[in-house]
């Protein structure tokens, strides 16, 4: 079998693909995945677990958003009004990495502005360790599906040389069985490394601009713990 007949096979398959109707991609694309051999089945389960973990963080982060700057307004009038005691509690009844960052500095600000700012530091590197928890397992999927298809690409090929060995000719009924195995898994392993991939950036810019508000709020917690303690001075 020559190259140009490969690439005529080639392009007869995708022309008969973008010809099947939408009722039938369903239909289409479990008929593919069988035709893929074993390595579909984990390069799924990439998919499913990599998706599990990435709405998991989305849910977590999504709940973890607050309105930054309306909250801090909050904690400078409680600390106006009620004093450190108020705005400790206006932080505890808050949901937020914002809101446990400072709750944590206040704990401490009866102890002067230095402890204070040491535990907003330790407490905002625990809150992102807690924001990122679980994203290696993402990346890791990422990482691992199209290795998998790969590796079926190149288990396709050595089935597709079995083939011609047996038969002592070269055929595209011969070898069509074994270069569809490659095709499939690294199509579909490309594909699950893309959807996971968009996933991944999205909760990546999620969670810097979750760090980016702890952080940007905690200096202005420092100052107005200041200008209390100037006050009192």
């Amino acid at each position: 079998m020559d190259l140009s007949s490969m690439i005529a096979s080639l392009y007869n398959l995708i022309a008969q693909t973008t010809t099947t109707d939408s009722g039938g991609a369903l239909n289409w694309l479990s008929e593919k995945f069988v035709a893929g051999g074993g390595f579909m089945w984990p390069i799924l389960g990439c998919l499913v677990l990599g998706l599990a973990f990435a709405l998991e963080r989305l849910w977590t982060l999504t709940r973890s958003k607050t309105n930054t700057k309306k909250f801090i307004i909050n904690v400078k009038r409680a600390l106006d009004e009620g004093g450190i005691e108020g705005a400790k509690e206006l932080c505890a009844n808050t949901r937020g990495p914002v809101a446990s960052v400072f709750h944590a500095g206040l704990l401490r600000a009866d102890e002067g502005l230095e402890a204070a700012e040491k535990a907003i530091v330790a407490y905002g590197g625990i809150e992102m360790g807690f924001l990122e928890r679980n994203m290696i397992w993402i990346s890791t999927f990422i990482a691992i599906a199209p290795m998998l298809g790969f590796t079926g690409t190149v288990q396709g090929m050595i089935t597709a040389f079995d083939s011609i060995k047996e038969a002592a000719q070269i055929s595209p009924a011969i070898v069509a069985d074994g270069i569809s195995i490659a095709l499939l898994t690294t199509l579909f392993g490309l594909v699950v490394a893309m959807i996971l991939q968009v996933f991944y950036n999205y909760l990546v810019s999620v969670i810097d601009r979750l760090v980016g508000d702890m952080e940007e709020a905690s200096v202005e917690l420092i100052d107005a713990l200041y200008e209390i303690h100037a006050k009192k001075a």
